[in-house]
């Protein structure tokens, strides 16, 4: 099959050629093979528009117009035979230009001109029926094929008369490879096999064809049909039988395979033709993927599905397993052209697919764009006095953070003054005495030069950093932090960017200026490796989590700890420790769960009970993640007030909390291939102005799998 602007080429009566003329409603009948046609193309230019039909006996290319006017004419039209006795082809592709065609038969591929009947060269390596072939369009000298081998081959041909063999992929999948797609933007190859799985890899020259993702369709798609079913909304005609057939499959019922018949461009523009946020169709790719049950849309991006139609659920359409089909490459009218023929009957079908129609049905089930009760990192609500408007279950707690922050450095004593003496004489206390009324005045004689010193010492504006500007790439300098080679465990920059904290698997935790140039402060005590490290907002405050199952807030100005929570607290390893709302808490992750605390800290220390820490903690309540073994990442704001907590699992599933509300808000499963490590959230920076959309973007990682970036608004 083949489809191109308003043309549709199938096979009619097995042996002739059919171009059947959407606008027109009139078929076109050409004759001139004898045994069945067993592959069709359309050249890459329109005016004079060219197409291709191969049977085991001939290759002939046609030239439409030519062919409309000797019908017109009342003559019999011909085509002209480019290759003969060739064997069983399975696929024929133009070249960027028209004038050579690429013939897959057998286990080779013949290059032949499409003007006369001569070959120009002859391909072969495969072990196996090459089901594919691709021009590549911006080096027109390579040629891209891919067999039933499970294999992928990429040539270099010239004066076609000698080839070169540039790259040899090794065995991808057990399953034969059916189809073949060269982007031309991001300069990647495509391919699919009979089993629902995708590669995508990188043609750009210094890559050496490296894998850039592998998409198993089968999993999106039931990631896919679950969003619509959890939303609620999937009552639509088309995706709730989906999310039925796959979420509530009757018992003893077969699981069809999902065969890549087919992948094309998509124009996805098109759904947004009229909108203004069109920055984010621009930048992505689509394509089409046409399977046995259906057609699906993925985005090239982050290689999720954004629409998906399945044959059976019209039915207006008699087909419900497709053998083979093709789509048009661009939208006509916001419109498709979809060719489909039924696997076990002779049956073609043309469908017109309104993409955008498509594509708004399924968004609108299952994203939250638009939504006034989405979420958001940023406080929407006016700060209180009283931080039990924020967080409610605070009602039934000791701690309030807005009386913790006007503690006071020393303990006040409360005991009152006894007349405890031991002599006669006994010195007035001064009770009688005119009340003191000025408790504290300043010192004004201060020097002109002490003055100044201390004006620039208090400055401390950062200098702003244009954001046009490209990241920091530049290697500065590098350091050893021991003698012997010891794993870092965890790193982190003071807000102002002025220190760096390192945790050691030495059971120490450094502080360097900016520079690297000092070691500023070292502190030891754990008897594990430091799992994590935290700075306090006002950059006082370290807080700092071990193997040990405890964890300490160290004094900056101090080498002894300020808290120490011990392992009667925690009944696992604590993974993960930050402060929160800007300083009023601490955070931290322990087995499935993550504590809340509130604390206040106290450096004073009593002289007859130096042991006893004066730092009080105390716990708010405890946070389970659903259907997971523990925690590996945890995410959240202290430079601003965010009641936004982000967590990741080790069943690779990726949950938000919202401390306002004091309960999960939302749960993305499969995040990645293996369990996220890192959450990166956009908390803000003193050296640069961003807009407040910036701050709800965050990005996941795990090994093996890549950077994510996700949107907390859309939760894709």
């Amino acid at each position: 099959l083949a489809c191109s602007h308003h043309q549709c080429a199938f096979p009619l009566n097995q042996n002739e050629l059919c171009i059947w003329n959407t606008v027109t409603a009139q078929p076109l009948r050409l004759s001139g093979h004898h045994y069945s046609i067993s592959a069709l193309s359309f050249g890459s230019k329109i005016n004079p528009l060219l197409v291709c039909s191969a049977s085991r006996e001939r290759v002939v290319v046609w030239n439409l117009d030519e062919c409309t006017q000797k019908v017109q004419e009342g003559l019999t039209p011909r085509g002209i035979v480019i290759g003969t006795l060739l064997g069983m082809v399975l696929h024929v592709r133009f070249s960027p230009d028209d004038q050579q065609v690429a013939v897959c038969a057998g286990n080779r591929i013949y290059m032949l001109s499409a003007k006369s009947e001569a070959i120009l060269a002859e391909l072969d390596g495969h072990l196996a029926p090459v089901t594919a072939a691709e021009f590549c369009t911006w080096e027109k000298s390579m040629l891209i094929s891919v067999s039933e081998d499970r294999t992928f081959k990429a040539r270099k041909v010239w004066d076609y008369s000698t080839s070169q063999l540039i790259y040899q992929s090794g065995v991808l999948t057990a399953f034969p490879l059916l189809s073949l797609l060269i982007d031309e933007e991001n300069k990647q190859i495509i391919t699919g096999c009979a089993e629902g799985q995708l590669w995508i890899f990188s043609l750009i020259s210094d890559h050496n064809y490296r894998c850039v993702a592998h998409i198993n369709l089968k999993k999106e798609q039931e990631k896919f049909c679950n969003k619509v079913w959890k939303s609620g909304k999937g009552i639509g005609q088309n995706t709730s039988k989906l999310c039925k057939t796959n979420n509530m499959r009757p018992e003893g019922s077969l699981e069809t395979s999902l065969p890549i018949l087919l992948i094309e461009h998509c124009d996805f523009l098109v759904c947004f033709h009229n909108e203004e946020n069109t920055s984010s169709a621009l930048n992505t790719s689509y394509f089409w993927i046409g399977s046995s049950t259906g057609l699906l849309i993925i985005n090239l991006a982050n290689f999720e599905l954004e629409a998906s139609l399945a044959y059976k659920d019209y039915s207006d359409l008699s087909i419900r397993f497709a053998g083979s089909c093709a789509l048009t490459r661009k939208a006509v009218n916001g419109k498709v052209l979809c060719l489909i023929t039924s696997m076990f009957e002779d049956m073609t079908a043309v469908l017109e697919v309104n993409l955008a129609a498509l594509v708004r049905t399924h968004q609108s089930d299952f994203l939250l764009c638009g939504n006034e009760n989405s979420l958001s990192v940023i406080a929407r609500v006016v700060m209180q006095c009283n931080t039990s408007y924020f967080f409610p279950f605070l009602n039934n707690h000791y701690f309030r953070v807005i009386e913790l922050n006007y503690f006071a450095i020393g303990v006040k004593s409360t005991v009152k003054d006894q007349p405890l003496v031991f002599h006669n004489k006994i010195k007035s206390s001064g009770y009688t005495a005119a009340p003191q009324m000025t408790m504290f005045s300043p010192n004004n004689n201060l020097k002109k030069n002490e003055v100044s010193k201390w004006k620039t010492s208090c400055k401390c504006k950062s200098k702003e950093y244009p954001l046009e500007s490209s990241p920091p790439i530049k290697h500065e300098k590098e350091i050893s932090v021991t003698c012997k080679p010891t794993p870092i465990c965890c790193i982190q920059y003071s807000g102002d960017g002025d220190m760096l904290a390192c945790g050691l698997a030495d059971k120490t935790v450094l502080i360097f200026n900016s520079n690297l140039t000092d070691t500023y402060k070292v502190f030891s005590g754990p008897d594990g490796a430091v799992n994590s490290v935290g700075w306090s907002h006002d950059k006082k405050w370290l807080v700092s989590a071990s193997e040990d199952r405890t964890l300490r807030v160290w004094s900056v100005c101090n080498n002894e700890p300020a808290l120490i929570l011990g392992k009667e607290k925690f009944h696992k390893t604590v993974r993960f420790a930050q402060f929160y709302f800007i300083d009023a808490f601490i955070l931290l992750c322990c087995g499935a769960e993550f504590h809340l605390l509130s604390f206040h800290l106290d450096t004073t220390k009593d002289d007859l009970k130096r042991y006893k820490q004066r730092s009080v903690c105390k716990l708010v309540q405890k946070f389970p993640m659903a259907s997971t073994m523990e925690i590996t990442s945890l995410s959240a704001v202290n430079d601003f007030y965010s009641y936004i907590v982000l967590t990741a699992g080790s069943n690779r599933a990726l949950e938000v909390f919202d401390l306002n509300a004091g309960c999960s808000t939302a749960v993305i499963p499969e995040v990645h291939t293996r369990s996220v490590h890192q959450i990166c959230q956009n908390k803000g920076s003193s050296f640069s102005t961003q807009q407040p959309e910036a701050y709800n973007l965050f990005m996941t990682t795990a090994a093996g799998d890549g950077i994510k970036l996700w949107d907390l608004r859309t939760l894709r």
